[in-house]
């Protein structure tokens, strides 16, 4: 469970590596997910909303993602994830971000100033009360921007499968290569809003960082609608034993039309 719920929001980052000219999202959009081990063990939840405000006097998408651990497993092991980003309504390139965790009493409360002028991160690390400036790779995103921004600038219209897209993504102190395969185009059955649907999905395979939060490179699945949403709908990493599992279960404010069939 500790592993899947920050990347939930990785995975956001991830699902829609492909988007288009047209924005994908408007203020308002909001996302709920269904956490579980092996698809059934309900294990949590998490949510994501962006809203429009204004930082430092220019226009941003201020988005804040939550995670928190459900039911029985919070008995032993209460987890209380909160991501915030605020990123240019124009640009996409994010300004601030806020990580504050705790799971199981690992805490982090971490927040970042970009300046992409000069190509610096203002680090502020709350927790150990320091600050640190890095130096930060050319359009460089955050763990919740890159969703925003990937949905934005890249086409699945021509999309073959083998194709990777790749993106330089900012985490903690750091500039990581991030990079997604396309596997191919699959329909899924799920339920959303209460409905039992069919839905046409674009299939993938995020290589995330080994050694971090996943044991392998090739550990997670990712599904998201074949529409002009690009809404993440599944996730599934791959574990020793079983699985861990990030279901959308609930969704409003969406730009365009959702495309389901009805089971």
């Amino acid at each position: 469970m500790k592993k899947l719920l920050p990347f939930l929001i990785l995975l956001l980052t991830f699902h829609s590596s492909f988007g288009q000219q047209e924005s994908a999202f408007k203020d308002g959009e909001w996302f709920k997910f269904r956490m579980s081990y092996s698809g059934w063990l309900k294990a949590g939840e998490a949510t994501l909303q962006i809203k429009e405000k204004k930082h430092q006097g220019k226009p941003v998408y201020h988005v804040v993602g939550k995670g928190k651990t459900t039911g029985a497993i919070n008995w032993f092991f209460k987890v209380r994830d909160r991501y915030e980003s605020y990123f240019d309504k124009d640009t996409g390139l994010p300004y601030k971000f806020v990580r504050k965790i705790d799971e199981g009493g690992h805490t982090k409360d971490i927040e970042i100033a970009f300046d992409h002028d000069i190509k610096k991160a203002e680090v502020n690390n709350k927790k150990r009360k320091t600050v640190k400036t890095v130096d930060i790779d050319t359009n460089v995103q955050d763990l919740v921007s890159a969703f925003y921004y990937l949905r934005n600038n890249y086409s699945t219209d021509k999309i073959k499968v083998g194709d990777v897209v790749k993106l330089s993504m900012f985490f903690d102190e750091e500039n990581y290569p991030f990079k997604l395969k396309f596997l191919g185009r699959e329909t899924i059955k799920t339920t959303v809003n209460g409905n039992r649907v069919k839905v046409k999905t674009l299939k993938f395979r995020p290589y995330v960082m080994a050694g971090r939060v996943f044991k392998e490179e090739e550990s997670l699945t990712l599904w998201v609608s074949a529409d002009k949403n690009k809404i993440p709908l599944k996730i599934k990493a791959d574990l020793a034993v079983g699985s861990l599992r990030a279901d959308l279960t609930q969704y409003k404010g969406l730009k365009h039309s959702f495309q389901v069939q009805f089971d």
